[in-house]
C-alpha cells in the first residue's frame, strides 16, 4: 500500500545530534474503508429479500385477495397467496338452518355462478333422501339450462375482465352486455339477477314462467354474436398475444399435482368434465364436446372458455326443445317442477315477484282457503323443514371453474349436521405460485385473471 514518508523537525533529545527523524502514514486508508463499506452494502442489497403487496388486479378484488410477492428486481422468486378477507361462514351457517334455507346461503358463494352451487347441494341432499330418480323430468331440464347458460355468463366475465386488464375497457363492456341478455332470463324465473335460491331439494320453487323459451331463444343470437365479438377483438390481437401466449404455464403433471380444474387443466390437453365422466342431471342424453388444448397457458385457457361458450350454447338449444316438448304434453304445472313426496313438497308452488319475494293469491288460497291441513302442512315445512335421514354423501358437478363436489352429512335432523364445499376457485388457487414464480410481476396479472378466481366461493 502506498505511503508518503517525509523529514519531521529537528533531532531531539532522544535522537543522534543531525540525524534526519521520518514519519510514514498511510495515505489512502480513508478510501480503501469506503470501498469496503460499498462492497457489504452491495452483498446485502443482494441477498436482501423485497417482499411487495400486489393487488387488487381485478375490478371485483377491493382487497378480498392478497399476493405476498418476493422479487429481484422486476422478477418473481416466491408467491404467496393470502386468503380469507371474505369469509363469511356459509357452511357453518348452514348447520343453523333447514336443508331448504340452505339454498339460500349456498347461491351465494360463487356469485358470478350461482346456479351450480344451488344445483349441486340439491343433488346432495336428493341423494341423501334417496329422491335422485324422483325429480321430475322438467326440474332437470331446466336445472341444466339454467347451468349452461351461467357458464356462458361465467366465462365471458373472466374473458372481459381479464382485457380489461390488459387495459381493454371495451372488452369488459361487451362482456356485460352479454351477461346482461343472461341475467334477464334468470331473473324471469326467479326474480332475482343473482343469489336465486330458485332450485331446491326435489326440483324448483316454481315453473318457468310462460314466454321463457321464447325469450331464450331470441336472446341466443344476441349471445353468440357478444362471444364472438371478444374473441375477434381478443384471439388475433398482437397485444394479448404477447402478453398471454407462453405465460403463466404449467403441465399436466403440476396442475394434477396441486389440484387444478376446469378450463385450466383442460387446457393442458385432459378432458376432465364431471359431465361426461360421472353424469348427472341427464348430461349423458346431451350431444356436446369437451374442448382440450395441448398446454396450459394464459392464451389457451383463454380459448377453452370461447369454445365452451359455444357448446353451451348448443347444449342450451338441446334443453329448449326438450323443455318445449314436456310443456306441449299438457301436464299439470304442479306436477312438474318439484317432487311429489307431500313431507318435501310445500302443498302448493310458491310465485315470486319480480323482486323475488311475495305470494301470489293462489298460493294464499291454496295454504289458507283450502283445508286446515295443507296450512299445518305447509307451516311446519316453512319454518322446521323436513327430517333427512342420518348419513352423508359426497356429489360433484362440472361448475364453470372445474369441478364442485358437496359433502352432505345428517344426523337424521332437519338441519344438515355438516356441510362441505370443495370449490374450484380455492383449489385452482394453488396453481398460481408455480405459474407466477420466475416470471415477471406484469405477467402475475394475466395467470391470475386466466384462474379467474371467485372469492367468495374460495372464503366460503
Amino acid at each position: 500500500m502506498p505511503s508518503s514518508i517525509h523529514a519531521a523537525g529537528p533531532a531531539t533529545d532522544d535522537l543522534a545530534a543531525g540525524a534526519p527523524h521520518y514519519t510514514a502514514d498511510g495515505g489512502d486508508w480513508d478510501a480503501v474503508a469506503a470501498q469496503i463499506a460499498a462492497r457489504d452494502e452491495a452483498d446485502r442489497l443482494e441477498h436482501d429479500r423485497v417482499v411487495v403487496n400486489m393487488g387488487p388486479v381485478h375490478p371485483s378484488t377491493h382487497g378480498v385477495l392478497r399476493l405476498v410477492l418476493e422479487v429481484d428486481g422486476e422478477r418473481v422468486t416466491e408467491v404467496r397467496v393470502g386468503t380469507g378477507y371474505l369469509h363469511t361462514g356459509i357452511e357453518k351457517n348452514m348447520e343453523y338452518r333447514t336443508w331448504v334455507q340452505g339454498e339460500a346461503f349456498a347461491t351465494r358463494m360463487d356469485y358470478v355462478a350461482p346456479f351450480f352451487q344451488e344445483v349441486a347441494y340439491a343433488l346432495a341432499v336428493e341423494k341423501l333422501l334417496g329422491i335422485t330418480d324422483d325429480v321430475p323430468e322438467k326440474a332437470t331440464v331446466v336445472r341444466v339450462l339454467l347451468m349452461e347458460l351461467n357458464r356462458i355468463a361465467s366465462h365471458v366475465v373472466a374473458i372481459g375482465s381479464g382485457g380489461n386488464e390488459m387495459g381493454g375497457t371495451t372488452l369488459m363492456t361487451i362482456a356485460f352486455r352479454c351477461r346482461e341478455n343472461i341475467l334477464r332470463a334468470f331473473e324471469m324465473v326467479s326474480g332475482l339477477r343473482m343469489n336465486h335460491a330458485y332450485v331446491r331439494p326435489g326440483g324448483l320453487a316454481q315453473d318457468v314462467p310462460e314466454g321463457f323459451s321464447d325469450f331464450v331463444r331470441s336472446v341466443m343470437p344476441d349471445i353468440k354474436n357478444d362471444v364472438g365479438e371478444l374473441g375477434a377483438l381478443l384471439l388475433a390481437n398482437p397485444i394479448l398475444r404477447a402478453r398471454f401466449i407462453g405465460v403463466g404455464e404449467i403441465d399436466l403433471a403440476g396442475a394434477m399435482a396441486l389440484g387444478l380444474t376446469g378450463p385450466c387443466v383442460r387446457a393442458a390437453g385432459y378432458p376432465l368434465d364431471m359431465r361426461r365422466l360421472k353424469p348427472y342431471c341427464g348430461y349423458e342424453d346431451y350431444d356436446f364436446d369437451v374442448p382440450v388444448y395441448d398446454r396450459s397457458d394464459c392464451y389457451n385457457r383463454l380459448r377453452v372458455r370461447f369454445d365452451e361458450c359455444y357448446q353451451s350454447l348448443r347444449i342450451v338449444a338441446q334443453a329448449l326443445d326438450r323443455l318445449d316438448a314436456i310443456t306441449g304434453r299438457g301436464e299439470d304445472p304442479s306436477n312438474t317442477t318439484m317432487v311429489a313426496d307431500p313431507t318435501i313438497a310445500w302443498p302448493a308452488r310458491l310465485a315470486i315477484a319480480t323482486d323475488g319475494q311475495g305470494q301470489s293469491l293462489e298460493h294464499v288460497r291454496e295454504i289458507m282457503g283450502t283445508s286446515m291441513e295443507s296450512l299445518i302442512h305447509h307451516f311446519k315445512l316453512v319454518t322446521q323443514g323436513f327430517r333427512v335421514p342420518a348419513g352423508q354423501v359426497y356429489t360433484t358437478v362440472e361448475h364453470a371453474k372445474g369441478v364442485m363436489g358437496v359433502h352432505a352429512v345428517s344426523d337424521g335432523g332437519t338441519r344438515p349436521y355438516r356441510v362441505h364445499f370443495r370449490d374450484p376457485s380455492f383449489s385452482n388457487l394453488q396453481s398460481l405460485a408455480m405459474m407466477g414464480e420466475g416470471g415477471m410481476i406484469a405477467d402475475l396479472v394475466p395467470s391470475l385473471a386466466s384462474i379467474d378466481p371467485v372469492l367468495g366461493g374460495v372464503d366460503r
